[in-house]
C-alpha cells in the first residue's frame, strides 16, 4: 500500500455531492453552532444538488457544555439525515462510565467531570462529609445515570465509526496501515495515533480524521486532521470537498 493508493492532491469528492467533516467539539456547543451556520450559508450561497455534514466524534468531555452538543446533533440529524455523526473514543468512554463508574477511566481522567456538570451533576473521587472516595463517586455515577436522558444514550450508541465518500475515509483516529479500509476495528478508528501518523505510504482514500490536537489542520499527503483543540483553543476546523476542490474552515470563538 505504498503507491498505490490516492494522493491528497488528486483526490476528488463525488460529483454533485459536496462534503464537510467538522472535527472534535469537545462540549463547545458554541462553536459547533458557529460551523453549522457557515456550512448553511455556504449551501444557500452556492447550492449542491445533496451534501453531507460529517461530524468526526468526540463531542463530549472537557468543553462546557457537552449536553447541548449532543441535544444540537440529535436535532439535526432528525432535521436533516445527511447531517452524519461518527463515534469518538470520548463518547464511547461516556457510554462505558455510564455502564460502570470508573474512578481511572477516560471519562474521569479526561474531562468527565465537565460533561457531568453540563447535565447539571457533580462528580468527584475524593473523600466527602458523607462517604469514602467509592461511595462519593458511585453517588455521582447514580444522580448522572438519572440525569441523562434516554435519547442521548441512544445517540451514542448508534453513532457509526467511519464513512466514505469519493476518494475520503473518514474516521475519529485513523487507521492501521496494511488493513483493508472496510477491515478496519473499531478500536483503532477512535484511539489509534502513532502507527498511523508515522505511516509515509498512501492509503486507497485520504484519511480524514481528529483525535489528536494540532494547531491549525494539518493536511498531508495521505491524510487530514482537523482536530485544532476547539475546547482550548477556541478554535474549531472543518475540510470542505466539492468535487476536486478542497478547503478548510475554521470558526473562532472565545479560548480557554
Amino acid at each position: 500500500m505504498t503507491e498505490t493508493g490516492i494522493h491528497y492532491l488528486d483526490a476528488r469528492g463525488p460529483e454533485g455531492l459536496r462534503v464537510y467533516a467538522i472535527g472534535d467539539v469537545h462540549g463547545r456547543h458554541d462553536l459547533l453552532a458557529a460551523m453549522h451556520r457557515r456550512i448553511e450559508s455556504e449551501l444557500e450561497y452556492s447550492s449542491s444538488s445533496d451534501w453531507r455534514v460529517i461530524h468526526l466524534g468526540d463531542y463530549v468531555d472537557r468543553g462546557p457544555d457537552s449536553k447541548s452538543v449532543i441535544d444540537f446533533l440529535i436535532e439535526a440529524r432528525e432535521r436533516d439525515p445527511r447531517n452524519v455523526m461518527l463515534a469518538g473514543n470520548h463518547d464511547i468512554g461516556f457510554l462505558d462510565f455510564l455502564d460502570r463508574p470508573d474512578p481511572d477511566g477516560l471519562f474521569m481522567r479526561y474531562g468527565g467531570v465537565q460533561t457531568a456538570a453540563s447535565y447539571g451533576v457533580k462528580l468527584s473521587t475524593g473523600s466527602s462529609w458523607f462517604g469514602r472516595p467509592d461511595e462519593v463517586l458511585a453517588h455521582g455515577h447514580a444522580a448522572l445515570v438519572e440525569a441523562v436522558p434516554q435519547a442521548h444514550i441512544d445517540f451514542l450508541k448508534s453513532l457509526s465509526f467511519s464513512a466514505a465518500f469519493g476518494d475520503f475515509f473518514f474516521c475519529h483516529a485513523g487507521v492501521r496501515p496494511g488493513i483493508p479500509l472496510e477491515s478496519q476495528s473499531p478500536q483503532d478508528l477512535i484511539w489509534i495515533r502513532d502507527a498511523f501518523h508515522d505511516h509515509p505510504g498512501l492509503y486507497p482514500k485520504v484519511i480524514v480524521h481528529g483525535h489528536t490536537p494540532v494547531p491549525e489542520a494539518e493536511v498531508m499527503a495521505n491524510r487530514v486532521n482537523v482536530d485544532t483543540l476547539a475546547w482550548q483553543s477556541g478554535t474549531l476546523s472543518a475540510l470542505a470537498i466539492n468535487g476536486g476542490d478542497k478547503r478548510i474552515l475554521a470558526v473562532q470563538g472565545k479560548a480557554f
